[in-house]
């Protein structure tokens, strides 16, 4: 999944980076590539345990 979604990301980046240096802005395309990074990012950081895991653990017991 990670392979797939990282590449992803890179084009949505570079799509954004892309449109701003053009004359012609569309806006709707900034705001796709920006929403298609940011849910990559939560894709990505969904998989990253919490730091306090092992205290919520604790405070179930």
């Amino acid at each position: 999944m990670k392979k797939i979604v990282i590449p992803i990301m890179l084009v949505a980046i570079g799509v954004a980076f892309y449109e701003q240096t053009t004359d012609d802005k569309n806006v709707y395309v900034g705001v796709i590539a920006m929403a298609v990074f940011m849910f990559g990012m939560m894709q990505l950081s969904a998989k990253t345990p919490s730091k306090n895991q092992e205290k919520e653990k604790e405070d179930a017991e």
